[in-house]
């Protein structure tokens, strides 16, 4: 019972995720959305910022945790869980780390660029992963957005 509650939740707070994607790609951003949730709350929300302030860094992970350790008021989101539509690259994952965020789920596999092709060790050796959460939707939009460019 406990896991379809689980599976449930995270379904919604992944469209949620999917909705900060979906503002990404509008504003001709990657569309990759993030949601942080504490205890069932949303505490940061965020999308791709990096055309719009020509910053690398500024990808939807590293601006949802900036914004939920500023709602928190602390550093430490090991009481929290981190939505993100597409797989964290190493820099997001070592990020995750530092916050020491207590749950990561996130829905497409970034084959190419994704933390998981470099070491799941990267992650806060307390932080519970949960992968391929509406993994096709996710995917769909980057392939589309990709398409498009090309």
């Amino acid at each position: 019972m406990e896991n379809r509650v689980r599976d449930k939740q995270d379904a919604f707070f992944m469209k949620k995720a999917l909705e900060q994607a979906e503002i990404a790609l509008q504003k001709g951003e990657v569309p990759v959305g993030a949601l942080i949730t504490c205890q069932g709350h949303v505490v940061a929300r965020a999308h791709n910022l990096t055309e719009r302030l020509n910053d690398p860094t500024a990808h939807a992970e590293m601006q949802a945790i900036t914004a939920a350790c500023n709602t928190i008021g602390g550093k430490y989101l090991n009481q929290c869980t981190l939505y993100v539509t597409l797989e964290p690259c190493a820099m997001c994952a070592g990020a995750i780390a530092w916050a020491q965020l207590g749950r990561l789920v996130y829905g497409a596999q970034d084959p190419k660029k994704g933390f998981s092709i470099i070491s799941t060790n990267i992650l806060h050796p307390k932080t519970t992963v949960s992968a391929g959460i509406m993994a096709e939707e996710a995917g769909k939009l980057m392939k589309d957005f990709f398409a498009g460019k090309r």
